[in-house]
């Protein structure tokens, strides 16, 4: 798992959070780098889109709230990100509907993923933390 304790930020809900979507990040770029055939591969990559359409809402609003709470001054900016990464899921989801699952898209998805979560936990993430001590 990618997951490294640096990137906690102090929040049990949120940590608890963040590590289940590197949990879920991590398996699914093992499956799509793997041997397996591809309608194996297909399977994990239609769960990996609907548990980040509908997982990403929960956690988002748990950690928007979070910020609410302490008064987070960047909350504005933090919401814009999160933003932009759920109209992300939900390009790749249009596009895989409208084009279909190729193996380069899902590749790219897969990789869009892994970065986006280490970027955001990594370092915005991680600014929530330093402002809450």
């Amino acid at each position: 798992m990618m997951w490294k304790d640096k990137y906690a930020v102090g929040v049990e809900l949120i940590d608890e959070q963040h590590k289940e979507l590197f949990r879920r990040v991590s398996d699914f770029t093992q499956i799509i780098r793997s041997n397996e055939n591809w309608n194996d591969k297909l399977e994990k990559v239609k769960e990996t889109m609907s548990f980040m359409q509908e997982y990403v809402i929960v956690h988002f609003h748990d950690e928007e709230i979070y910020q609410e709470q302490i008064n987070y001054p960047d909350i504005e900016a933090h919401k814009e990100a999160h933003s932009k990464f759920r109209e992300g899921i939900n390009n790749y989801v249009r596009l895989f509907k409208e084009e279909g699952f190729t193996e380069e898209k899902v590749q790219e998805f897969g990789g869009k993923l892994m970065t986006w979560l280490i970027m955001h936990v990594g370092k915005m993430d991680q600014k929530i933390g330093e402002y809450a001590k």
